[in-house]
């Protein structure tokens, strides 16, 4: 099992390159890390933008660490982006995207993704608009994946989410906007498949199911965000809560599907308020668990 860490864990926390790097290499004993941009916002002036990103992977790269990727996070999802119904908006998130590829390309990183838009609540309920919009979002993520091949990325990466508004959500979705955009990219587009997302019950009543996921999606999921959840809401919790996403599970399904180098990326959102030294005890001891099930 390849284990790794989204740093979203320490946003607001430890954003010193030294200590944010002693945290994950030393303290959670992680080499794979998927970095966010809500430690570093892609829209920042370039230069100190880069300047500071640069400084954190260095010392993530010092201290022994891989950083596979970049990803947005709890500010980038705020907005609609590509499938916004304003034009304006959707250049943005073209801009937004643009802006996080340069970014990681300064980082030295290979890879950069986010989820991939949202409806508004009008445009969700259009099925002819819906489709509109996506074919005009597919163009965008195909310019972009040219841009980010001369820009000497290697790939970009799609995360579906949990809400019927947002693009896409379904594994058949996910399935249908890789097969859009398979040979039509300079670089590949992927999936990063998030477990809570995927084991949504609400939304997805008996889909709620990741062997559903891998067998639809399998050959285009480049990464998975693990998470505890209790299926009834998008948790993000750790693994020293009790949840549908045991460790075991997530052994049992790396196993059982021969996958090899997916990485599971632990994704955990905590609250702002919560003291530091809580997050980092909790971190430690979750990704513990996490690591004993990996060399079972």
């Amino acid at each position: 099992m390849k284990l790794g860490v989204n740093l979203s864990f320490a946003i607001k926390r430890w954003i010193e390159p030294a200590a944010l790097a002693d945290v994950v290499a030393e303290k959670l004993g992680v080499t794979y890390v998927q970095y966010t941009w809500d430690l570093v916002d892609p829209w920042w002036p370039a230069a100190t933008r880069d300047r500071l990103a640069r400084a954190q992977a260095d010392a993530l790269r010092r201290a022994g660490c891989v950083i596979e990727s970049t990803f947005g996070g709890l500010a980038s999802y705020t907005y609609n982006h590509f499938l916004s119904p304003d034009e304006d908006l959707r250049r943005l998130g073209h801009e937004h995207l643009k802006r996080a590829i340069d970014m990681t390309a300064a980082m030295g990183v290979p890879a950069a993704g986010m989820p991939f838009g949202s409806y508004s609540a009008a445009d969700a309920l259009d099925p002819a608009r819906r489709e509109d919009l996506l074919k005009i979002a597919e163009e965008m993520w195909i310019d972009l994946a040219e841009y980010a091949c001369s820009q000497g990325l290697a790939e970009l990466l799609v995360e579906p989410v949990p809400v019927g508004t947002e693009f896409p959500t379904w594994a058949a979705d996910a399935a249908r906007l890789m097969t859009d955009l398979d040979g039509r990219t300079a670089i590949p587009v992927r999936l990063v498949v998030d477990w809570g997302h995927a084991l949504y019950e609400p939304l997805f009543g008996k889909e709620a199911d990741m062997d559903l996921w891998a067998r639809t999606c399998g050959s285009w999921i480049r990464a998975h965000h693990i998470q505890q959840t209790d299926g009834q809401l998008d948790r993000h919790w750790s693994f020293t809560r009790e949840g549908v996403v045991t460790p075991r599970r997530l052994r049992d399904h790396w196993d059982r599907w021969g996958l090899t180098d997916q990485t599971y990326f632990a994704e955990i959102i905590y609250p702002f308020e919560t003291p530091d030294e809580i997050v980092l005890d909790d971190m430690i001891a979750g990704m513990t668990r996490l690591r004993a099930a990996a060399a079972a």
